[in-house]
Order: C-alpha cells, then sequence, then structure tokens
C-alpha cells in the first residue's frame, strides 16, 4: 500500500522528498563454538558483531544539488561526511507513528535513471544506497 513518510538528513530535509525507502535493517552475526569440557556433544551460539543492512532511497529527478554534494564530500572529507538520516512513518494525520533512525550514514552507490526515447508517463528517477554504522527505533 500507500504509505506517508518523511526522510530528514541530520535534521534537515534539504536532500528533497522520496518515493520509496528499502532495507531498513540489523542482524546480528552468531558465533558457534563447543568447549572441549562440555559433557553435552552441542554446539553453542554467541552474539557476534551487530550489522546494519544497506539502505536504499528511490526518488524522481529533483533539482536538488545537495544529494551529489554530499556523494562528493564522500570522497574527499572521508568520515566527516557522515550523516543520520531519519525515517520517519506518517499516520494519516500526519502524525509520527515510528522513526528509523540511522547514524553513520554516508553514500556507497548512486544510479541514475533510465532514460528511453519511447514516450509515456515514466518518470525519471535514481536511487541512492547508503551504508550505516548505526541503527535504532523509535516509538
Amino acid at each position: 500500500g500507500a504509505f506517508n513518510f518523511v526522510v530528514n538528513f541530520d535534521g534537515s530535509d534539504d536532500f528533497g522528498g522520496f518515493s520509496d525507502v528499502s532495507g531498513i535493517g540489523t542482524e546480528v552475526t552468531v558465533a558457534e563454538y563447543r568447549a572441549g569440557s562440555d559433557k553435552e556433544n552441542h554446539v553453542r551460539k554467541v552474539a557476534g558483531v551487530h550489522k546494519v543492512s544497506d539502505v536504499t532511497f528511490k526518488r524522481g529527478i529533483v533539482n536538488f544539488d545537495s544529494l551529489w554534494e554530499w556523494i562528493e564530500q564522500t570522497r574527499t572529507a572521508g568520515p566527516a561526511a557522515q550523516r543520520t538520516v531519519a525515517v520517519t512513518l506518517l499516520d494519516e494525520a500526519h502524525n509520527p507513528v515510528r522513526t528509523w533512525l540511522l547514524r553513520g550514514c554516508i553514500p556507497m552507490k548512486y544510479t541514475g535513471p533510465t532514460l528511453a526515447g519511447k514516450g509515456g508517463g515514466d518518470v525519471a528517477m535514481e536511487e541512492i544506497v547508503l551504508a550505516a554504522e548505526g541503527f535504532e527505533i523509535q516509538a
């Protein structure tokens, strides 16, 4: 279905609106081991490294240079280019329902539109994939 949501970068919406956001998530790797002194012959499992999924943002092409400037800054500024990105789901009255907060984000991939000369109602779409270091959910 169609959902209402807003995306903010470091508390600002100066990157324009997005039509799709996908891939928000986190996972914990599991390390398996068995101690030689264990009386039972089974594997023990312990939590390992926490990893945040890469998140994909899609939108129609708009005249906002700030997104491309951030991509360029990532190439030159390194860790200083990291941003906090908040994706907030809104209810029918546009009140916040839940926010996914992605910390330490950098753009890792940009894909421009597929351009075809056949006409029709297609919108030129662009896509950016962000890598994040931290993740939390705020209700």
